[in-house]
């Protein structure tokens, strides 16, 4: 086996150790310095198996050693080595590379420097191992670990109550949504009597008939279960509509963690999955429809709450969701290769929107209103101009990264003909129009127009420096680059077998086919409704923000009761809160009322009075008095002379 397999992986763990039980010994420099170092070898690796896997067609599908036995069932790790594998590898190693050389300057002055390096070493091999696995098992501790590593990253500031209370609702709902998952490798184990991909994937298609009662007298098909289990894992851990409400919660952590965990690694885990899992969700178009409704929903209702926010990061948080969504959506059209390409081009214009968001707040002292924002483009060129592109990339304008992956989808979203595609495709393009609007809303409040913050914090405005900047120029030059990839990648046979797509569903190989090159997708973009309505969402913006900005205050008290509902995220926080919180809380209550106290304590106290009582009694027999023996004893005699007479009359 390639030594480069382990390092990729491992490098990452050992920075996360040193820092983590050395970090005094080390001090702050010797943390940033080991973390970076292991990240950086990863990064390498990842370029080096990349090259072997792209270039030489060197893949690799092993086990490092067997760590248990099931009986049959051998319990293993080991890696999958291929090139959807390869990808991700470079996507999660070169954003985490980025993320940790900004961390030096976010958290300069924090307690926590070397524990904040440790976890996000942590995470990074997490995160390898989930994508490298070629077992359920392997997936499953990634994809667990991963989660353990975000709730401690959102809940690093542990002195701040809303930072304890969002690390504890992400900790919950992707339990509910593991829950599910765990059900769905459960079944496979039960079915295929082994959790290794390469012989589940490949008795599929022996199963596509199998069914199972989930009650008397109902069959389901076998692999619709599994896959809509699966999925609701990926619901949770990808934050997909109800389980997305964690997320935006989750701004509360550093601002390096949004960028690295949710927005460019950990939230895609679900669409890496579900890609991997392609060889079981085309077997079931019930499970792919199911997939199509939530990415849609996720999609467009997520970005609609993004257009009344006023925090920075929620914005770029919800913008988060909405690009899930369209990831989602091209997963449940078969364009699995399409969702894969948009989550490498989106990794690198969300983390640099951000890292940009995170660079302005560090300039205005921790302000995360962008009402008390404005003209920031005179005092951070650099943070501007970098932000601007991958706004650009976001609201998918022609020629940017975005641009490529989005319109990919969408007419994937157009071209499918399950149940739920014409949904979804209403929802992607309408879409358009929304995530042109809020993303521009946010640089022309935050970057343009009149200074906002108070007179202290603007003589202090500067550009960040160069250990924020540079990361944020080198994610930028991809959120421009990497879209110029779509012949290749999602249009081209990049992916090989490490996708499967069935022969009737062939809607990537009809875009294909329609595909002449960038330069003439550039141009039918310009003709399609997706770009005029980006156009639109742009103009709106531009109108609302700069030419008439107290136009939007009017707008925002015109239509008050669709901007409360927004505002109260449709009431999801409340019903989870009201209902689901409040109402288990209320039934433990009832239960310790009537069920411990009433029932259980009065049987155990009802037991301890009844022997009271029965030796009270007994007690009163006791009186020490001669006369009162001597009459007990005549009493007993004459009741057993009479017992006597009455047995012998009856003889």
């Amino acid at each position: 086996m390639n030594a480069w397999y382990l390092i990729a992986p491992f490098a990452p763990l050992a920075g996360a150790l040193i820092a983590g039980l050395f970090g005094r010994a080390v001090g702050r420099a010797g943390a940033h310095t080991v973390t970076i170092l292991g990240v950086a070898l990863s990064f390498v690796a990842s370029c080096v198996i990349a090259g072997d896997v792209i270039g030489h067609g060197q893949t690799f599908n092993g086990s490092l050693y067997t760590w248990s036995l099931l009986g049959d069932v051998h319990l293993q790790i080991g890696f999958l080595i291929d090139r959807l594998t390869v990808l991700m590898m470079l996507v999660v190693t070169f954003v985490s590379l980025m993320v940790h050389v900004y961390t030096i300057g976010y958290m300069h002055d924090d307690p926590g420097y070397q524990r904040f390096f440790s976890y996000i070493s942590l995470f990074t091999f997490s995160m390898m191992m989930l994508v490298m696995s070629n077992n359920f098992l392997q997936l499953f501790f990634g994809w667990e670990a991963v989660g353990v590593v975000s709730y401690l990253l959102i809940g690093f500031w542990y002195t701040r109550p809303t930072a304890i209370y969002a690390n504890l609702k992400a900790f919950i709902v992707n339990r509910i949504g593991d829950f599910g998952f765990l059900l769905g490798i459960g079944l496979i184990l039960a079915h295929f009597g082994t959790l290794d991909y390469a012989p589940v994937f490949a008795g599929a298609a022996g199963m596509k008939t199998a069914t199972i009662q989930l009650f008397p007298g109902a069959p389901w098909l076998l692999m619709s279960v599994v896959c809509i289990c699966l999925f609701i894992g990926a619901m949770g851990k990808s934050a997909q509509f109800p389980l997305h409400v964690w997320l935006p919660d989750s701004m509360e952590g550093p601002t390096p963690i949004s960028a690295l965990i949710h927005a460019a690694t950990m939230v895609t885990a679900g669409i890496f999955m579900v890609a991997r899992m392609s060889p079981l969700f085309e077997l079931s178009d019930t499970a792919r429809s199911f997939v199509l409704v939530i990415g849609g929903i996720t999609t467009f209702f997520m970005a609609l709450i993004a257009l009344v926010q006023y925090d920075i990061k929620r914005v770029v948080a919800y913008s988060t969701l909405s690009q899930l969504g369209y990831m989602t959506v091209a997963l449940g059209a078969s364009a699995y290769g399409a969702g894969i390409f948009h989550l490498m081009t989106h990794a690198f214009f969300k983390a640099v929107l951000f890292l940009g968001a995170g660079s302005v707040i560090v300039a205005l002292h921790h302000e995360q209103d962008m009402r008390k924002m404005g003209g920031l483009r005179k005092f951070m060129p650099i943070t501007y101009v970098t932000v601007l592109i991958g706004a650009l990339a976001n609201a998918a304008f022609p020629g940017f990264a975005g641009f490529f992956s989005k319109d990919l989808i969408i007419e994937a979203a157009h071209d499918s003909h399950i149940w739920g595609a014409s949904f979804a495709y209403v929802c992607v393009l309408a879409c358009a129009a929304v995530t042109a609007f809020y993303t521009f809303r946010l640089v022309f409040m935050a970057f343009h127009g009149a200074p906002r913050m108070d007179h202290h914090t603007m003589e202090h405005l500067h550009e960040s420096p160069w250990v924020i900047t540079v990361p944020l120029v080198l994610l930028a030059i991809p959120s421009i680059l990497s879209g110029y990839w779509v012949g290749e990648i999602p249009l081209g046979d990049f992916f090989g077998s490490s996708i499967y797509y069935a022969p009737e569903h062939d809607t990537i190989r009809r875009l294909a086919e329609e595909f002449h090159g960038t330069g003439p997708f550039i141009l039918e973009g310009l003709k399609s409704p997706p770009f005029w309505l980006t156009l639109a969402g742009i103009l709106g913006a531009v109108y609302l923000y700069l030419i008439n900005p107290g136009a939007a205050a009017k707008v925002r008290a015109a239509l008050r009761v669709p901007v409360r509902i927004l505002d109260n995220k449709y009431g999801f926080d409340d019903f989870n809160q009201n209902v689901l919180a409040d109402g288990a809380v209320e039934t433990g209550k009832l239960l310790w009322q009537r069920g411990d106290v009433g029932v259980i304590d009065g049987i155990v106290n009802g037991s301890a009075r009844t022997v009271v009582w029965a030796a009270g009694v007994v007690r009163t027999l006791q009186s020490g008095l001669i006369y009162h023996y001597a009459f007990a004893m005549i009493a007993g005699a004459f009741v057993l002379l009479t017992v006597w007479l009455w047995a012998a009359a009856r003889m």
